[in-house]
């Protein structure tokens, strides 16, 4: 066995259809396009969301609302969160290089602490946002807050 005697197995090769190519073939005349209309010709191409002449859906629904371009996207965090993670490494400050080693967020998200949950321990929190009862939160318990 060589290169020169290897075939591909029997059944896998298929020759193409070959249209307009006479009667004789089978496949001449309309070449299976067939009678009339903008299907028929060559170079046709149906518009995208073309639904036969009715109004196609995307002019049917209404336009509302709109993308704030200046929009913020917060990745959120409670205290609950936090005091767990503070527990388990024994943590006095947390900030992002913390939560993005434990797995909570990525490196290029901005993090806001939310209020829900409760905190048992003095700490130091780093974040780029905080609701105000997270605030409130982390400094009934004699810990910071640093806006990053």
């Amino acid at each position: 066995m060589d290169l020169t005697n290897l075939k591909p197995a029997k059944g896998s090769v298929k020759k193409g259809k070959r249209l307009g190519r006479g009667q004789g073939s089978g496949r001449g005349g309309t070449s299976t396009r067939g009678h009339k209309g903008a299907k028929s010709r060559s170079g046709y191409h149906k518009k995208i969301g073309f639904e036969g002449g009715q109004m196609p859906l995307q002019r049917r629904v209404p336009k509302f609302g709109f993308k704030n371009i200046n929009r913020k996207e917060y990745k959120g965090l409670n205290l609950s969160t936090l005091q767990t993670l503070a527990e388990k490494n024994n943590l006095e400050k947390i900030d992002p290089e913390i939560l993005i080693n434990a797995g909570l967020v990525s490196k290029n998200a901005q993090i806001k602490i939310l209020g829900k949950g409760t905190l048992e321990r003095k700490l130091e929190v780093h974040a780029h946002a905080f609701s105000k009862t997270a605030v409130e939160a982390i400094e009934a318990r004699q810990g910071t807050v640093v806006k990053l």
